[in-house]
């Protein structure tokens, strides 16, 4: 920007702003928004020419190039944003909180001394680019590349320290190939629960080659579903129907959670509580499709186990560990009279004796076979009012095939249902017992099945009240029980047969007899299960990425080779799925690259000569790429291998860093709350995919998380209850409600910031009004960076006025020639100065940046009250502000003398000796109440304090002459005395 002999930005001759009729003219050298935004603008530019930013890697093609790497021994610091979705609608103020805060972090961290990686990419493939190109017919990626363009114009101008050569976007073809090769791994991988890992634990993912390997010389049994097979009868086709169905991604034809209104099937995580759409807000039904999964619940224990070993918030490893949802119990076998027998899962295989029915699923494949006639002693009220169990169970099923899984889940208060005319046997005592179906049971989750325990379970209670049905208690009620079910604890009772008696006993001991007699008898057996189901991987949609998989004559699934990636989404004549009828729930999807006939039906030399093959007209969901970008930041040019293993260790090793522990990964991630389940949870897999497979040496992707709040604005509603622009609002006394738009009472609310409340302040009005500093400084010290909190534009300018105040202790806004001395600052300045150090240190380690900025106010005040600022206090304040307000501490720094960019300059650090508090405040109080404050030494002792306090005028004229009972002394700040 300039050496010192060269005139700054501020000495360049600028326009005179006039504050109105009648008020003088600004000086050009006063810190405004103006005088801000050229600064700012300038600092940014010089940073981009001389690539301030670069982060060095110790070895590749990012070590800049002059032979100085980066020194693998100094300790690396890799803090990192979630993804960012490039929306049309740029960014709103509320966007930015989690982008300054990772900024501030990382500028801080290089000043300590760290060489940092931060950087910043784009997941652009996404729904809304897609629905825009539906609408309009316009490509999806012009759009989405615009969106980009002002997303980084808005960013650049925040002035983020971000490696710009390490930035990309997961639409750019180079991503694509390898977010295609890491599925191609999952693909070509299987789990080995016995196994040994690398940290010693028992279960990871082997090359399917090593399986295929293992058959071939007979040391491993087939599958379970090929028992009596061996692999040298198999034929080619049988092989790899064998390989197929242990694969870590596979196709099967599975319940999927399937969207009309968005013509794609959902993964669950992807469905609201409510049974609808997380975007859009769609219904979604159960159907069963033929799609991809991810084999992500071979994983359950160790994603949730992993939860231990890093440093997320308690309330987000709740969240997955809920949703992991392992649960221990027992599966139990029924045999069906006359039909195929049922397996259940319970928990509480303690109270078979009391199951008196079983309901099962109206899409159980029990179902698709069912008796004729209902069997002899069937209840009127079990039928329906149907003649046979075909009519009765035919139309319930088509009765709940509308019901969304949520709808289900709140009918079964209603108690419908009705009795499928298949009876099971109880294992436990041979009585026969009824099989209904009821929607409240979802196909998909457990095994579509429950034995029935009204006893022990209110929902069972009120179906067997509903349908006349048995109820028998296998736990004590209490004597004051008021009767129906009992879920308490207590003494197992009704539990008996003629080989096994639980009468007696605890519900902890009774479980595990039962268990293990359920097993001896072949009946039953201890089972861990999860709620977690696989993820289920396909999207109906154009703007994905596309699978590197082609289909056979056998309909088998066929890796392309690593030299055929990436595959590019080819043209297609519209976007739009041709099911695309929300009111359709029959509706099947046809993906829009189906009609593509060309590019899907393909001839290829896969090693068998060519021959014509099918592509996969499904894409993937968003969520791939957003997988493993962290990955990519190391280096992201083309390269021969997904992330080379040095970088690797250095960024994400276990060893990289002291702090890192055993499970390395990226330092600090800082993102939303929202984020939880979904894309944290598919990464946590993806990565101990690549762990298992030897492409990475840390355990879990993130090591540390931090979830920043939201900012929130007051948004405006008038008499319609219509939002009104909250810009336009005005306070009005006259009003009833306080506030006006148009002359009409509003009624004000707080929520998120967005269009549809018309709510929404810009960075851009920001940067105009205030400057991009102002603004940074701002929003960090709204408070604490974990909490939501409200936005307030009229509160910005007390940010304004802490730098205007920084600015005039160190320029002379009349001529603007710096003003500080080369003095050596006072004792209480140095006092001021290294208290101010050591308390901004504490705060900056601690994310605590509120609270940082204001320490540095009270210095800049303390400052503001001197003469003459010395130099050194100067210079400390402006390095310590440069991480929250990097502009104006780069210009400050520069005129201070020094040309370099201060970006790597060392943080201040605290003199101890200034630390020392000579004297602390003792409060004395009588009774409770203040009588004298006594500055005495931080190191008084109890004896002396009190003799102190005892001797006060204003405490002797408390006591009034009473006796003293006793004094109570927390040395050094409290004295109480207590009169008799």
């Amino acid at each position: 920007m300039h050496t010192p002999e060269e005139p700054t930005v501020a000495d360049v001759p600028t326009d005179v702003t006039s504050g109105g009729p009648g008020t003088p003219p600004e000086p050009s050298h006063r810190y405004t928004a103006a005088l801000a935004g050229r600064i700012e603008q300038a600092w940014q530019d010089r940073w981009e020419e001389e690539g301030t930013f670069h982060t060095p890697n110790p070895s590749g093609s990012l070590t800049d190039g002059d032979g100085q790497h980066a020194d693998p021994s100094a300790p690396s610091f890799f803090v990192m944003d979630m993804f960012p979705y490039p929306s049309g609608a740029g960014l709103h103020v509320g966007h930015p909180l989690g982008y300054i805060a990772t900024d501030v972090v990382g500028r801080y961290r290089r000043m300590r001394g760290e060489n940092v990686l931060h950087a910043l990419g784009y997941d652009a493939f996404g729904l809304p680019a897609e629905q825009y190109a539906v609408q309009t017919g316009q490509h999806p990626r012009k759009t989405t590349e615009e969106n980009i363009a002002t997303m980084r114009r808005q960013l650049r101008r925040l002035g983020l320290a971000h490696d710009p050569r390490r930035s990309f976007a997961t639409t750019d073809p180079e991503y694509v190939r390898w977010t295609q090769w890491i599925f191609l791994q999952i693909f070509d991988a299987w789990y080995d629960a016995e196994a040994v890992r690398p940290d010693g634990g028992r279960g990871r993912a082997r090359p399917v080659a090593e399986l295929v390997a293992e058959y071939e010389a007979g040391t491993r049994a087939l599958p379970e579903a090929w028992a009596g097979e061996t692999w040298d009868v198999l034929d080619a086709v049988e092989r790899r129907r064998v390989v197929d169905g242990q694969r870590l991604a596979y196709v099967s034809e599975t319940p999927v959670n399937w969207c009309p209104g968005l013509g794609t099937v959902l993964a669950n995580e992807e469905v609201t509580a409510e049974g609808r759409s997380e975007r859009g807000n769609f219904p979604v039904f159960k159907r069963n499709l033929r799609q991809w999964n991810m084999r992500i619940t071979a994983y359950a224990d160790r994603l949730a186990d992993d939860l231990d070993v890093i440093d997320w918030p308690e309330k987000v490893r709740t969240m997955q560990r809920n949703w992991i949802g392992r649960s221990e119990g027992a599966m139990v076998t029924f045999d069906v009279i006359g039909g195929e027998e049922v397996e259940v899962f319970t928990t509480r295989p303690d109270t078979l004796f009391g199951a008196t029915f079983m309901v099962v699923a109206p899409e159980h494949p029990l179902l698709d076979e069912v008796p004729t006639h209902w069997p002899d002693g069937t209840h009127a009220v079990w039928t329906g009012g149907h003649k046979t169990p075909t009519a009765a169970v035919a139309a319930y099923r088509a009765s709940t095939a509308a019901k969304t899984a949520v709808e289900r889940q709140a009918d079964a208060g209603k108690k419908t249902g009705v009795f499928t005319g298949h009876v099971a046997i109880n294992p436990v005592n041979g009585d026969m017992i009824p099989i209904f179906t009821a929607d409240y049971v979802l196909w998909g989750y457990g095994t579509g099945a429950i034995m029935a325990v009204p006893g022990g379970d209110e929902r069972d209670f009120e179906f067997a009240q509903a349908f006349e049905l048995p109820v028998i208690h296998t736990v004590q009620p209490p004597a004051d029980h008021p009767g129906g079910a009992y879920t308490g604890d207590g003494v197992v009772v009704n539990s008996r047969n003629e080989e096994i008696v639980l009468d007696g006993m605890d519900v902890a001991t009774a479980k595990a007899t039962i268990t293990a007699w359920l097993e001896g008898r072949g009946v039953g057996k201890g089972t861990v299960t999860y709620r977690l189901r696989d993820w289920l991987f396909s999207r109906q949609r154009y703007w994905g990425e596309p699978f590197p998989i082609v289909y056979d004559e056998h309909d088998l699934p066929i890796a392309l080779p690593a030299e055929a990636l990436p595959v590019d989404l080819p043209d297609v004549p519209d976007y739009s799925p041709r099911t695309f009828d929300a009111d359709d729930v029959h509706s099947m999807p046809e993906p829009p690259l189906g009609r593509n006939e060309d590019w899907v039906n393909v001839t290829l030399d896969l090693g068998d000569g060519p021959r014509t093959y099918r592509r996969d007209t499904n894409t993937m969901p968003n969520w791939a790429g957003s997988c493993w970008y962290y990955l990519n930041y190391l280096d992201p040019g083309m390269r021969d291998v997904v992330v080379d293993p040095e970088l690797e260790r250095y960024w994400l090793g276990p060893e990289h860093n002291a702090a890192a522990g055993t499970s390395g990964g990226v330092d600090l991630y800082v993102g939303g709350v929202e984020h939880a389940v979904l894309h944290l949870l598919y990464a946590r897999f993806w990565h101990k995919v690549l762990y298992d497979l030897g492409h990475v040496t840390s355990v879990e992707p993130f090591r540390r998380l931090f979830n920043q709040g939201y900012i929130q604005a007051h948004a405006y509603t008038d008499a319609r209850g219509a939002y009104v622009q909250a810009a336009e609002v005005v306070e009005d006394a006259a009003s009833p409600t306080g506030f006006t738009w148009q002359g009409q009472p509003v009624t004000q609310e707080y929520g998120k910031i967005g269009k549809s409340l018309k709510n929404a302040v810009t960075p851009d009005e920001m940067y105009e009004a205030y400057g991009a500093d102002t603004f940074r400084v701002y929003e960090m010290s709204m408070g604490p960076l974990d909490l939501s909190r409200p936005w307030e534009t009229r509160a910005v300018v007390g940010s304004q006025r802490f730098l205007q105040r920084l600015w005039r202790n160190v320029v002379d806004e009349e001529t603007g020639e710096v003003t500080v001395t080369d003095d050596a600052p006072g004792t209480e300045t140095l006092r001021v100065l290294h208290r101010t150090i050591d308390e901004v240190t504490t705060e900056m380690e601690a994310m605590r940046f509120n609270t940082a900025i204001a320490r540095l106010i009270v210095l800049n005040n303390h400052l503001t009250s001197l003469d003459r600022v010395p130099r050194a206090a100067a210079e400390a304040l402006v390095l310590m502000t440069a991480p929250l307000a990097p502009h104006v501490a780069e210009e400050l720094w520069s005129r201070l003398g020094h040309p370099a960019s201060l970006i790597r300059e060392p943080f201040p650090v605290a003199d101890p000796a200034y630390l020392v508090v000579d004297s602390v405040t003792c409060v004395v109080q009588v009774q409770g109440k203040v009588r004298d404050k006594l500055e005495v030494s931080p190191d008084a002792t109890e004896d002396a304090l009190r003799e102190l306090a005892l001797a006060s005028p204003r405490v002797q004229r408390a006591l009034d002459g009473r006796a003293v009972r006793t004094v109570i002394v927390r040395p050094p700040r409290l004295v109480n005395v207590v009169p008799a």
